[in-house]
């Protein structure tokens, strides 16, 4: 185990600093002030990530991180941090990693003995959640499918019986195929589909699977989600005897009901009341 403090800290330190995903002004002061201050910054693309910062008045140096340079950059970034100097990690929008480079050079960090901070803020997965009528919790957030049709198919196929909120990136080029594709192997299910998040012509469509070939030609960025596999309704006995079972298990009654509720996407009062009812008249035949 390991453990290390990410402002008492003596060691040089790598931040992980959130961008704006379309409109300018959705970045925090917090991060404004850490872009200013750091050494240099490591930027996807230099061109779009230099406007931002021309925007906010930060006129830090930058230096090109992609996936294409990161094996040979990443020594480079240590023996700056070796330096004492601070680096910050953007990426074109949105927060880093997701989808995006970094996973290699925050693991590098970290063995190397620096410290890791980072700088939240937007993220278009998670805008795109909370503005669709999905469940939001759980969810999974699986980035971009494969682009090669076996592949997708197969990732796909191992997600038809997952029973979680599903949320996806997809090119608008691919976004009509990708919605048959899960149509033809998912069935029919309910889904959103977020673009341009932030941005003038942001929209949000919902739609079922086998609306598919209704869909218009879009632009923009995309953010595609799926309600996860929807079993029949569990009926009364059912639930109460879930709860049972747990209690059985070790659980305390309270949070074996919350457990239950969670777990079938029941209001935590419905579970409540049906499992005192049982019980009640189970005392009642005593």
């Amino acid at each position: 185990m390991k453990r290390h403090s990410s402002f008492q800290h003596k060691t040089a330190t790598l931040y992980i600093v959130s961008t704006p995903i379309g409109n300018m002004q959705d970045i925090s002061l917090r991060a404004i002030d850490i872009l200013k201050s750091v050494d240099i910054i490591l930027a996807e693309d230099t061109r779009n990530s230099g406007q931002l910062l021309k925007y906010h008045g930060i006129d830090t140096p930058l230096k090109s991180y992609h996936e294409h340079n990161e094996t040979t950059m990443n020594p480079k970034i240590i023996d700056r941090l070796k330096a004492d100097q601070t680096i910050a990690l953007i990426s074109d929008a949105g927060t880093p990693l997701l989808s995006d480079p970094g996973e290699s050079l925050v693991r590098l960090v970290r063995a190397s003995g620096f410290t890791v901070s980072a700088i939240p803020g937007a993220s278009a997965l998670l805008a795109a959640l909370v503005m669709s009528e999905h469940v939001t919790h759980p969810f999974t957030f699986l980035g971009f499918l494969p682009q090669k049709n076996s592949a997708k198919d197969q990732q796909l196929k191992q997600l038809k019986t997952h029973p979680y909120t599903m949320v996806f990136y997809e090119s608008p080029k691919r976004i009509s195929k990708t919605l048959k594709t899960m149509y033809d192997i998912f069935g029919n299910r309910n889904a959103t589909i977020v673009r341009e998040l932030t941005k003038l012509y942001e929209e949000t469509i919902t739609l079922t699977l086998n609306e598919h070939e209704s869909v218009p030609e879009l632009k923009g960025e995309i953010v595609l989600i799926v309600e996860g596999e929807q079993k029949a309704p569990l009926q009364e006995g059912d639930m109460v005897e879930h709860v049972e079972l747990l209690i059985e298990d070790g659980h305390r009654e309270m949070d074996a009901i919350k457990q239950v509720a969670k777990l079938r996407q029941l209001k935590k009062n419905k579970v409540y009341m049906a499992y005192h009812q049982h019980k009640s008249s189970g005392n009642n035949e005593e």
